[in-house]
């Protein structure tokens, strides 16, 4: 488990004793009497949290996965741009012959065929060399080093890596880089460097525009296949740097934020509007919102440069985020941003509940030549939701601006889960909860409605916004009604049975995402209350939000409640028998359509709704025969655990 103490050793170097301790194939020196880890009121001479483990095997994986397909693309496209000059060559080579007599040209195959039947094997293996490309580069920035023990797993774990520098702002920081490089026998692959990290970066992307090239393109010869930023807190300081310093040909960005009570809080609005841009929300789903302030923050950065961002992956962690973000040139495609940014209102004082607000639409659109279509960008219809909350009256407050696009990529979490089987458990000690998170995380991602218009996919991908954001806890929203908690498969249940989607989401355990709406939630709720949870209405104060729900919903403020809430059992027990009979007529009637040879029409939800009931075979609609158990969510490795006081400078 990433929480356990790691294996150390005690060692000799340079004529003093180390403590030796060994992550994947890396090992770094400690100096004896600095913490690992243990106790964080000490002051950490060297940085080293164990519970980032999980953080370090996930980046080792990610960049490996995605290592992996840039560098075969690249491969692709080299043999494609030589068999390309070696066509354009023959056609020269053609033009330029003197034509031959018929008898000639005849003499010349034939000695030809004859040459090469005598040639031998070694010649032709030795022409085929010729083609094969040159070792690619791949350069990975580890910005923010520390100890240096992800750049020495970098260099150690991916084999395709031919350089990786590591830089970090302490001096005493740098010397252990050094040491732990030394200590690793890695001092070709890994570079030391010390220094502000903001100024390395701009530095190269300085060294790239005074390098343009004849039409003007500023060069690319110091820019990172990856960059990683893994500070003590935000990251937000080095987005504008590491947009423009990493490759934009599709980088990748590998960004860790460990200042959760910014992003995921509400006691520091201002100062996450300054880091991030936007407002957090106040809620159980606060970090998914977190994520995608950041993300909007990584997005406008990028776009002031014409580039434009694909989240892989973006995960909340423990205390931390972890993204894995796509840089690509393309100022067409950084116009679809607005159309993929939002506000929140949120009824965070209230129910809890929430609406979102594009601030743009792509609106697919007929061509003139009516043979397709294309996105045309429109303003925003707004707003979306009122002051006050439409199910229980409190107050909507704004969020955001914040990214409204999927936070995920299903091919690349499914590439990286075709990783797990052939991966060595000594290596990726968080092996499990990897795997977990990751099936956790590619089941959450709820498809929106099909584009039905004849449209470039690539647009189509380019446009696609997340219809369903954010996600339910069963028990925050019985706390708000004041019943007991609906087990999590009996409420899935109950909005399949109602005809919507239900997933888990990989932020908090207990959390459901669904494309069901707000009110259908709230009934499903109510009718819990009415079938299986009864409440007291002099427990329901007429100022709180359950108020209006159960009033509606007819449970509270009723003249005549005493004298009804004897027959509410018998009603519902009359109820099933009804159900039960209406269940047995929309089966006759379906035969009937069968046997006519017409399709049977689908159910409204106020028919669905008829025939909801709170027992085991709701239960069995979510659950799955054979269905893998994985481990999801962290359970608190030991006490005190998050991170570590910052590494002091020496």
């Amino acid at each position: 488990m990433a929480g356990d103490a790691p294996p150390t050793n005690t060692v000799e170097h340079g004529g003093k004793e180390y403590r030796t301790v060994t992550e994947g194939k890396a090992t770094i020196l400690v100096p004896q009497g600095a913490k690992i880890g243990e106790d964080r009121g000490e002051v950490q001479q060297v940085f080293y949290n164990p519970i980032q483990q999980y953080n370090r095997d996930l980046s080792v994986l990610a960049i490996k996965t995605y290592g992996e397909e840039v560098l075969e693309k690249r491969r692709e496209q080299y043999e494609a741009r030589m068999a390309k000059q070696g066509k354009k060559r023959k056609r020269d080579d053609d033009v330029s012959k003197p034509k031959e007599t018929a008898d000639e040209a005849g003499k010349s195959t034939v000695e030809v065929q004859s040459q090469a039947l005598e040639q031998p094997k070694s010649e032709f293996s030795e022409k085929q060399q010729k083609f094969e490309p040159p070792k690619a580069q791949f350069k990975i920035l580890d910005a923010l080093s520390a100890s240096g023990l992800r750049a020495l797993r970098y260099a150690h774990e991916l084999p395709f890596v031919t350089s990786v520098k590591a830089n970090d702002l302490s001096d005493s920081a740098a010397e252990t880089i050094k040491m732990n490089v030394n200590h690793n026998g890695l001092e070709e692959k890994i570079t030391v460097t010390q220094g502000d990290a903001l100024a390395h970066m701009y530095r190269a992307i300085a060294d790239d525009l005074s390098s343009r090239d004849r039409l003007g393109n500023a060069g690319k010869a110091h820019k990172f296949d990856v960059i990683d930023l893994d500070p003590y807190g935000t990251a937000a300081p080095f987005f504008d740097a590491a947009v423009q310093a990493v490759r934009d040909d599709g980088g990748l960005l590998c960004i860790t934020c460990t200042d959760s009570a910014v992003w995921a809080g509400h006691s520091y609005c201002e100062k996450t509007f300054a880091l991030y841009g936007g407002i957090p929300i106040k809620g159980m789903h606060s970090h998914e919102g977190g994520l995608r302030l950041v993300l909007n923050a990584v997005a406008t950065s990028a776009a002031r440069y014409g580039l434009t961002i694909e989240p892989l992956l973006s995960l909340s962690i423990d205390f931390y985020t972890k993204f894995f973000i796509r840089v690509t040139k393309s100022p067409q495609s950084v116009k679809f941003l607005a159309a993929k940014t939002m506000l929140v209102y949120s009824c965070d004082q209230g129910c809890g509940a929430w609406e979102t607000q594009p601030l743009m639409r792509s609106k697919p659109t007929p061509n003139k030549k009516g043979s397709g279509a294309f996105y045309k960008h429109t303003m925003s219809l707004g707003p979306t939701a009122d002051r006050f909350c439409q199910h229980c009256g409190f107050k909507m407050h704004i969020n955001g601006p914040m990214y409204g696009g999927h936070i995920h990529s299903k091919d690349f979490i499914q590439r990286l889960l075709e990783q797990i089987p052939g991966a060595d458990s000594s290596v990726y000690g968080t092996l499990p909860r990897l795997e977990g998170m990751l099936r956790t995380a590619l089941e959450e991602y709820l498809e929106g409605p099909e584009i039905k218009e004849s449209i470039d996919p690539k647009d189509i991908k380019l446009a696609a916004i997340d219809n369903y954001p954010f996600f339910v806890i069963p028990s925050k929203l019985a706390s708000v009604v004041s019943c007991s908690t609906p087990g999590e498969d009996m409420f899935r249940g109950a909005l399949m049975h109602l005809g919507y989607r239900t997933t888990r989401s990989h932020c908090r355990p207990g959390s459901i995402k669904t494309d069901a709406p707000w009110s259908t939630i709230w009934w499903v709720m109510t009718e819990w209350i009415r079938q299986k949870s009864p409440i007291k209405e002099a427990n329901i104060k007429s100022s709180s939000a359950a108020w209006k729900i159960l009033k509606e919903a007819g449970l509270v403020g009723r003249e005549d409640a005493g004298s009804e809430e004897a027959p509410s059992k018998d009603q519902s027990t009359e109820m099933e028998g009804v159900e039960q009979q209406q269940s047995s007529d929309a089966k006759a009637n379906e035969s009937a359509d069968a046997s006519n040879g017409s399709e049977a029409v689908p159910p409204t939800e106020e028919e669905l709704r008829k025939t909801l009931l709170f027992n085991e075979d709701l239960v069995r609609l979510v659950r799955r025969r054979g269905e893998q158990k994985y481990v999801r969510y962290q359970m608190n490795p030991r006490e005190n655990w998050g991170p570590l006081s910052k590494a002091s400078k020496r």
